[in-house]
């Protein structure tokens, strides 16, 4: 396990325990007897390293108080995708054995709590079929769709399962999502009962809009250029021990032009347009601010566990940009692009969508007062599958062999408990990944990924950033987890990477 005086990583940081109606007392008092209340916060395109507690530059304090207080792991994933990580999140299951959107054959963590005794809840973005209400939340605020204008929503907003019209001022949706959570738990509170919240952030996904004193906040901060702040990021996250010396930082993506070669307006452009982005990331900490002292006022706060992590890493997609507007209102629309999107990745290769690790991998801060440690840190690889485990363990609750009528498929995920309580559990024996042509099998130390041409391997142990190929260097261990994510994706009604007549010519060309 890694681990990091507490002392310094509030010091470096520049924190104290206060705040969040956390205290030194209440991180070591002895959790209730009754189940936990449970929160589960999920943001929308962030990378690996954008909160302040991760080694980036955007103001979260009140995240980064929840790690001083809980723990931080290193080496957690997602999907690399939107839509994928939520079913995957929510059923335990590889989202392909619930056919993605459609949530078949499975049990949602909705489902489960509410056969545990809890109040389930959910605001935000849902990006899966049918709707929250249906699928085992009490309550339910927030849009069906992938991504939605920030301030005047879209016709899929609903309040339950009826629809929402969206107020034409004074609305954001970040904003919104909190102060109906809030709500929904205004009114929990008198059942007697523990409460599950998910929170699906649509923010800092694109559109790229924020409220203007978030945006001025962060104007000109971002004139350093994508090649310093990359470093800069970098040397935070060495010091913090949230990766090792040897992972060397990946080069800048050879199709990004280094920051040094851009035009001044060019810069100014880019400066504003990631000072969106932070801004939307400083808010969703601000509503998470807002939610503890919600948390705190129902006296909910000490028997709480509280997950937070991103759905993917950042957004390569530069799809559009308003003319004649820039950034950050209602009008606009744009979206970052690879430059920026590196950045958020930092130290690692590659995007959303790809199964690299600048892809999957995602910050997981969890707190949980009298369990976890504060301060902790973690190196034990986690996968999203393993939230509807750890749950299920937690509230001591079965995972049924069928349910409303259908055979479930197996689950897939191991508790996190263990590891909460600062113990070594059994590892996965290997991990599987894959979306669109994209692919990876992660099995201890060994690490294949395939892109557009043959299989590519890495030692995660030496290499986490995915510099070194050794595909060539040894190729049976190449073809042996090959072999075995074929025979996952076989069983799972997908097609093999790897065919007996494909050639490397013409899998580059695919």
């Amino acid at each position: 396990m890694m681990k990091i005086d507490r002392r310094d990583f509030l010091k470096a940081m520049g924190m104290g325990i206060a705040g969040l109606g956390l205290s030194a007392d209440s991180a070591f008092a002895a959790p209730s007897s009754a189940k936990p209340n449970i929160v589960l916060i999920m943001v929308d395109d962030m990378g690996f390293s954008d909160l302040g507690c991760y080694g980036g530059e955007v103001d979260t304090p009140n995240l980064d108080k929840l790690a001083s207080q809980g723990m931080r792991f290193t080496q957690f994933y997602n999907t690399a995708k939107c839509s994928p990580t939520r079913a995957a999140l929510l059923t335990g299951c590889y989202h392909r054995e619930v056919r993605e959107q459609k949530l078949e054959n499975c049990m949602t963590l909705a489902e489960a709590m509410r056969r545990a005794g809890y109040t389930t809840i959910m605001t935000g973005k849902w990006h899966l079929s049918s709707s929250p209400v249906k699928k085992g939340f009490d309550r339910y605020f927030g849009h069906l769709s992938g991504s939605t204008n920030f301030f005047r929503g879209d016709k899929t907003f609903r309040l339950d399962d009826e629809p929402f019209e969206v107020p034409r001022e004074n609305f954001y949706t970040t904003d919104a999502n909190t102060d109906y959570a809030m709500r929904f738990l205004e009114q929990a509170k008198g059942k007697n009962k523990p409460f599950f919240l998910y929170i699906a952030y649509n923010a800092p996904h694109y559109p790229l809009q924020a409220w203007p004193e978030d945006i001025e906040k962060y104007r000109g901060r971002y004139m350093k250029g994508w090649d310093r702040l990359r470093e800069e990021r970098y040397e935070r996250l060495l010091k913090m021990g949230l990766i090792k010396p040897k992972w060397k930082l990946a080069p800048r993506d050879e199709e990004v032009r280094p920051w040094a070669a851009l035009s001044d307006e060019e810069k100014k452009t880019e400066d504003l347009t990631m000072a969106v982005y932070a801004a939307m990331i400083d808010r969703v900490d601000q509503n998470i601010g807002r939610l503890f002292a919600k948390l705190k006022d129902i006296g909910a706060a000490d028997n709480t566990l509280f997950l937070f992590l991103s759905d993917n890493g950042g957004c390569p997609f530069q799809r559009t940009r308003t003319p004649d507007i820039p950034p950050g209102p209602a009008e606009s629309y744009w979206t970052y692009h690879k430059g920026w999107a590196q950045v958020s990745n930092t130290p690692f290769r590659l995007y959303k969508q790809n199964q690299h690790e600048g892809g999957i991998a995602t910050p997981l801060i969890a707190y949980w007062p009298g369990v976890i440690r504060p301060g902790s840190m973690t190196d034990q690889p986690g996968h999203l599958i393993d939230i509807m485990a750890t749950l299920l363990d937690i509230t001591e609750t079965r995972y049924p062999d069928t349910f409303n009528g259908q055979k479930l498929r197996p689950l897939r995920g191991k508790s996190l408990l263990p590891i909460f309580k600062g113990e070594q559990r059994q590892p996965h024996k290997e991990l599987f990944f894959e979306f669109s042509r994209y692919k990876a099998l992660r099995a201890g130390k060994w690490k294949i990924a395939w892109r557009t041409g043959p299989w590519e391997l890495y030692d995660m142990d030496a290499d986490r950033t995915e510099l070194n190929n050794l595909a060539q260097k040894m190729p049976e261990k190449t073809a042996e987890l090959a072999a075995r994510h074929d025979a996952w994706l076989k069983e799972l009604g997908g097609a093999p990477t790897t065919k007996k007549k494909r050639s490397t010519r013409s899998a580059r060309k695919k």
